[in-house]
């Protein structure tokens, strides 16, 4: 309760009634620490008139106790009403609509069209309190999804109230107050261990064929006591012997010694660390014996390279900090590059200048690009790709490379996953990606909940470094799109979620926080939700096997300013709908057409295996009766005696047609309507149940704007079939998944609401 408010009112209401030595000695006890509320005719224990006591308790019940509000299932902690949203294509226009602040969730809605603004608390970048205008107050609100929007709150307190209440729940203090440990999906799609135990790093490295005659698994990591941000399973060279882990696990920064990442199948690798804490003159004879090992595990060459990602000029500005990179007059056989990737705070500065380009008001063709190519961001992507390709076409050529920038939890995750996905087609598929990420990225420490800013932390640790690695996967998608099995959805979904904390997959910071935190146990698992929908995540254009290895290409007019990340929320610049949709919309039609033959050419199949054992059946039936009849008409006359004898041609006829009273089709009578038609006894309702349950034809989705809820596509929204009607749906209208009677395969599709009830009531 609010004292202040209550005491305002407790004042007002004493001016108005007679003064009363009970009214005043109840003021008079009255103090924010009392918490015994109002009983009967006393206010915390104090005897006051009925009539006071009444007006008081009926304005606390009205003022406190008012029922909860509520939007689509969501707590309302707020409600403003007329508000107007401005983006930067719509100043002149804004839309007017009603904002609810809820507890995981920022909502607009306008009224008139029933559009929905969902902007998730975790989602937000910053808030700034524009100057006070004459409209009202703007809220600048800037998301990590590349969302810009102002809120024009009419009055001034209002506005300080949401900026407030945002403030506290968009960057929460503790990392366990993050969404992920309170949230609940609205139905229960799938358990929540689901996805947790859907990789395993021991796995992982047995397609690789490891543990062999080269490499082993080091039990020194059990307890993270030999590198606390590696993972428990590292796998060393067979020859590396417990010193030279030790000795060369100090001898790197963050102790992060060199660890195999990826065997390729000609044996050449890659393994990843730290920089050395080398100085300027500084050695470590375990470290360099640690190298050369990793060397020897590849016998094709005599020779190893060492990638060092950093600018030369960076690398030796870290010498002065006692760090830098190895001496090649100390390591034998090894050839050293530097590679040149910029650090965190220059990428954060280049995404930065991205946005401010983005967020021009009328931006020309010149002003655009100027700021584009100003920001250096398509040179950071151009950097970060031709380091990654260094890596694979040594590998493809048999050379191992060992990788590391500062301390190998940002650029060496980069290029060491990137180099992996040029050399490896399992690593193109939504499995093997998925793979990938919690290997080089989870396991081996990347710095999640740093970089990504989960919770209140030094702003200086924030960096998009695994935003460039997506932006570097979709450049490669844009080039080779045949050889990914996914689309450009699913690295959408997955930038969004690691920024959300909806699951807890990219909780932490690495795979010892994740333990400590329990998370397997506490939240849900990225990786279980999209299994649920992997159907929307389907490149259409996929050709397994097609490459083993791809290459990048580099030419500076083949590194592209990825629209769909970066402008994904600018009306008017995008296509209706995105060709890689329409592709995978009629690839579905035609995977519910091919089920729907397959199952109508078994039944088919089943009812003329059925006719034709019925009519063999009633073909026996008719040659034994014909038989029977035809013997018992030739003993007792001839046609010659029939027709001259007309008594005996009419006695004889009526024998005949008692005769025939036995025979099984005029016994039956039976009608197609009336046989059983298979095996199973299928009725005439179940068949035309199976017939009826799949749509043939599907609704252009080219005429559709608005689902049937009302809620309007643009051109992000994801449009979705009905594959027992064909009609076009939003994503919370088709949330069911059933079978349909007539498909063959029984796997669950996508239905609206109306058809599943309709199925629901058609169930025995």
């Amino acid at each position: 309760m609010d004292f202040a408010r209550f005491m305002n009112k407790f004042n007002e209401i004493e001016r108005q009634l007679s003064p009363t030595s009970a009214l005043r000695l109840s003021f008079d006890n009255i103090s924010p620490e009392t918490e015994e509320p109002p009983d009967g005719k006393r206010l915390w224990g104090v005897p006051v008139p009925p009539f006071v006591s009444d007006k008081v308790v009926s304005w606390i019940e009205e003022e406190f106790n008012e029922a909860p509000i509520y939007y689509n299932g969501n707590s309302v902690l707020k409600k403003v009403e007329n508000v107007r949203m401005i983006d930067r294509y719509n100043t002149k226009n804004p839309t007017v609509g009603t904002l609810y602040l809820t507890a995981t969730h920022l909502i607009f809605v306008e009224p008139d069209s029933n559009k929905e603004t969902w902007i998730l608390h975790m989602h937000i970048a910053s808030i700034e309190k524009l100057p006070l205008s004459t409209t009202g107050s703007p809220l600048l609100i800037r998301c990590k999804t590349f969302l810009s929007v102002t809120f024009v709150i009419p009055k001034d307190s209002e506005c300080h109230d949401v900026y407030t209440s945002l403030i506290k729940l968009f960057q929460p203090v503790s990392i366990n107050k993050l969404y992920c440990f309170n949230y609940q999906p609205a139905k229960d799609d799938f358990p929540k261990n689901a996805g947790w135990d859907f990789f395993k790093l021991e796995a992982e490295f047995k397609h690789m064929l490891v543990p062999n005659d080269n490499w082993t698994l080091c039990s020194m990591n059990e307890k993270y006591e030999l590198c606390d941000t590696y993972p428990r399973q590292i796998y060393v060279p067979k020859e590396a012997t417990t010193l030279m882990l030790l000795s060369s696990s100090r001898f790197r920064s963050k102790g992060r010694l060199p660890a195999l990442t990826y065997l390729h199948n000609n044996r050449a690798s890659i393994c990843r660390c730290s920089q050395p804490l080398s100085g300027f003159s500084a050695r470590c004879l375990e470290d360099e014996q640690m190298l050369e090992a990793i060397r020897k595990t590849n016998p094709n060459t005599d020779y190893m390279f060492v990638v060092d990602t950093r600018p030369r000029i960076n690398a030796m500005a870290n010498r002065a900090a006692g760090k830098g990179y190895e001496n090649e007059a100390f390591y034998e056989n090894i050839k050293f590059h530097f590679l040149g990737i910029e650090n965190i705070h220059v990428q954060r500065a280049s995404l930065q200048k991205v946005l401010e380009a983005c967020e021009q008001k009328s931006p020309t063709m010149s002003a655009f690009l100027n700021a584009l190519e100003s920001s250096g961001w398509l040179k950071h992507i151009r950097s970060i790709l031709d380091t990654s390709s260094f890596i694979a076409n040594a590998v493809d050529k048999g050379v191992s490379v060992v990788v590391h920038c500062s301390d190998g939890w940002d650029r060496t995750a980069q290029v060491c996953s990137l180099a992996q996905l040029m050399l490896n087609p399992y690593y193109r598929t939504i499995k093997g990606f998925q793979a990938l990420i919690e290997k080089d990225w989870l396991a081996f420490g990347h710095k999640f909940s740093e970089r990504c800013g989960h919770i209140q932390m030094d702003a200086r640790e924030v960096s998009p470094i695994f935003t460039q690695f997506l932006d570097c996967t979709w450049q490669l998608m844009s080039q080779r799109s045949e050889s990914f099995e996914f689309n450009e959805r699913f690295l959408l979904i997955l930038h969004d979620h690691v920024h959300s904390c909806q699951f807890g997959t990219f909780v932490g910071n690495c795979e010892k926080d994740r333990l400590d935190l329990k998370l397997a146990e506490r939240t849900f698992s990225l990786w279980g939700y999209m299994a649920n929908h992997l159907n929307e995540y389907i490149n259409p254009l996929y050709k397994p096997n097609v490459d083993e290895s791809i290459k990048a290409n580099l030419a500076p007019q083949c590194i592209k300013f990825w629209r769909g990340m970066y402008s994904r929320f600018e009306s008017g610049i995008h296509p209706r709908e995105p060709l890689g949709d329409l592709l995978l919309d009629s690839k579905e039609h035609c995977n519910s057409l091919e089920d729907h033959v397959q199952h109508l050419t078994k039944r088919i199949a089943s009812f003329k295996n059925y006719i034709s054992k019925s009519a063999k059946k009633l073909q026996d039936a008719t040659t034994t009766t014909t038989t029977t009849t035809t013997t018992k008409v030739t003993k007792e006359t001839t046609p010659n005696e029939i027709n001259d004898n007309k008594y005996n041609y009419d006695k004889k006829l009526s024998e005949l047609s008692a005769a025939d009273d036995d025979h099984p089709l005029k016994a039956t009578n039976m009608s197609f309507a009336s046989l059983s038609l298979n095996a199973e006894q299928t009725s005439p309702q179940t068949l035309n149940e199976e017939i009826s349950s799949v749509a043939l034809d599907w609704k252009s989705m080219r005429s559709v704007t608005n689902c049937s809820c009302s809620t309007p596509f643009d051109q992000f929204s994801k449009k979705i079939h009905c594959w027992r009607c064909g009609d076009i749906f939003c994503e919370r209208c088709i949330d069911k998944s059933v079978a349909l009677p007539g498909h063959e395969s029984g796997k669950p599709v996508p239905v609206c609401r109306g058809c599943f009830r309709q199925m629901q009531k058609q169930s025995p």
